[in-house]
């Protein structure tokens, strides 16, 4: 009898989020490796289980508990935040959001002091410290296992869109790189990057990821790097294509926004799964990647031209009344707002570097945005 993976069932569009944060040294502005020393200062307190380290000690991670409001997402992570910030200071060191850091030297980074991070940094090598780079992942709870590889597979249809709205890397290694985000390509290189290979039955999925393990290529879900991976231990599908945008509240407004198109998905199943979904994946991501909100889309039902903006613009209009269902009417309204004016984090850094021509004061309003 064929093994299936088990699946934790997740209420409906619950949703938490990931923050990965960069660590500042303030005198210069570069990325310090104090990761080590933040996690002690914080270990004994009441957001111990929420703050994480991550791959290199220039980052850190927040986790969310899991919500069913982005009203009580953002009102958690904001007391995170603040204590985080205090606790950052007094060991002389400063937060910032932002997908990368504008001037860092990946070689300098050093991989954080974990069983887990050791063992990547020995099979990938310089890719472990050159991932120093900075998401935010989303969370959608799901019923059952055909919901989540459903959503899965349908979310990859606004993949452009999501990268399009966070975008906030636009300088890398010291340099304008011309991408609005920098960040979304770094993880190409990993082995196991990219797309869920198209299946959509749940036993076929079984099969492959049993292969994978038994083939000692993968050891767990967290091994394969997709855009988009469902994770069936906590009953959620994982969106990992955001940059870590310069604010909270930015992040959180993206969660909801994703919550809201998830909710019209599953009730309208509305994406017609097929192949040509990832034929013209690759074009569709660069173009967003390079381009952000001005970039060219193609529909891989209709293979209509579009802009990412009028993309978002008009899948906006469909999910209103998913959005009343929700409460989530003000979060689409900022996104609206957003859009329209093309006001990407990228754009906001860029006009900062503009201004002063440095990239230490880029960085010092990265974190003066986090702050606030």
């Amino acid at each position: 009898m064929m093994k299936i993976l088990p699946f934790k069932r997740s209420s409906l569009l619950s949703i938490g989020i990931e923050l990965e944060l960069q660590l500042i040294d303030p005198p210069t502005y570069d990325l310090i490796s104090h990761a080590k020393d933040l996690i002690r200062h914080v270990k004994m307190s009441k957001f111990n289980e929420l703050i994480k380290p991550e791959i290199t000690q220039s980052m850190i991670e927040i986790n969310s508990s899991i919500h069913r409001s982005p009203k009580t997402l953002f009102d958690e992570l904001i007391k995170v935040r603040d204590f985080l910030d205090r606790h950052a200071e007094n060991i002389g060191i400063k937060i910032s959001g932002g997908g990368t850091h504008p001037f860092q030297k990946w070689a300098l980074r050093k991989i954080f002091p974990s069983k887990r991070f050791r063992r990547l940094s020995w099979q990938f090598r310089y890719l472990s410290k050159r991932s120093t780079v900075f998401g935010e992942h989303i969370h959608i709870g799901c019923r059952n296992e055909d919901e989540a590889l459903y959503l899965t597979h349908a979310l990859a249809r606004y993949v452009p869109q999501l990268i399009a709205l966070s975008a906030s890397s636009p300088f890398y290694q010291g340099i304008d790189t011309g991408f609005q985000t920098t960040r979304s390509s770094i993880f190409s290189a990993f082995p196991l990057s990219g797309v869920i290979p198209f299946i959509t039955n749940w036993q076929e999925f079984s099969s492959y990821y049993y292969k994978m393990k038994k083939l000692k290529i993968i050891n767990s879900m967290k091994d394969f790097y997709w855009d988009i991976r469902p994770k069936p231990e906590f009953g959620t599908v994982e969106i990992r294509v955001c940059d870590m945008p310069l604010t909270i509240e930015k992040a959180v407004v993206i969660a909801a926004y994703l919550q809201t198109l998830s909710h019209y998905l599953i009730q309208k199943k509305a994406c017609k799964l097929s192949p040509d979904l990832y034929h013209i994946y690759g074009y569709n991501r660069f173009q967003a990647s390079r381009y952000g909100l001005l970039g060219d889309y193609i529909n891989h039902e209709s293979f209509k031209h579009t802009s990412i903006q009028d993309d978002i613009l008009e899948t906006l209009k469909i999910i209103t009344p998913n959005a009343k269902i929700l409460n989530n009417q003000i979060y689409l309204k900022k996104i609206y707002q957003l859009v329209r004016n093309n006001m990407t984090d990228a754009n906001y850094l860029r006009s900062v570097y503009k201004k002063t021509d440095s990239l230490k004061k880029v960085v010092s309003a990265q974190s003066e945005k986090w702050s606030k």
